[in-house]
Order: C-alpha cells, then structure tokens, then sequence
C-alpha cells in the first residue's frame, strides 16, 4: 500500500512538471513570436491593420509551436513524422497516355 502512494505521488509531481513547462513554453513562444510580428509589422507594413494582422500571425504561429511541443511533451504524437516506406508505395504505372 505504501508503495503505491509513493507512485501516486511521483505521478503528480511528474505532471506538475509537464504543466508548468508547458504552460513556460507557451507563455514565452507567444510574447516572443508576437514581439517578432509586431517588429515584423512595423518594418513591413504601414497600414496599423496590416501591421494588427502580423501580430495575430505571429502569435498564432507562437501558440501553434507550443501545442505541438506541448503535446510532445505529455506523450501524444511525435512531432518528427517518419518518412514513408519506398517498399509499401505502388509503383507507377508506365505507359502510353492516348487522349
């Protein structure tokens, strides 16, 4: 019984960890990524909508970053997808085309 309370407790404070880096890893590629569209924006862009939109731009692309490493992170799906087998595509088929 007491080992499974150790385990318990070791679980939590695991995913308190994975919380609190992700939750880091979010809040800096947001304000960082947003920093980079306004400067982006500004230099850019002389509409203040133009400029308005890369700063959603960056933020979005800052948010999306972190969900994916987030989600690494708690053990979803990797981000670095395999390439495809050679062996498991069909071959093409070769031949004359008559229209």
């Amino acid at each position: 019984m007491e080992e499974n309370k150790e385990l318990t407790a070791s679980n939590y404070d695991d995913i308190n960890a994975k919380w609190d880096a992700c939750i880091d890893l979010s809040l800096r590629r947001f304000v960082y990524s947003s920093l980079a569209g306004a400067f982006g924006g500004f230099i850019f862009f002389r509409s203040p909508v133009t400029r308005w939109a890369s700063v959603a731009f960056g933020a979005g692309v800052g948010i999306g970053s972190a969900y994916t490493d987030c989600s690494s992170i708690f053990g979803g799906y990797s981000p670095k997808l395999a390439p495809p087998k050679l062996d498991d595509a069909p071959a093409p088929k070769v031949g004359l085309m008559c229209y």
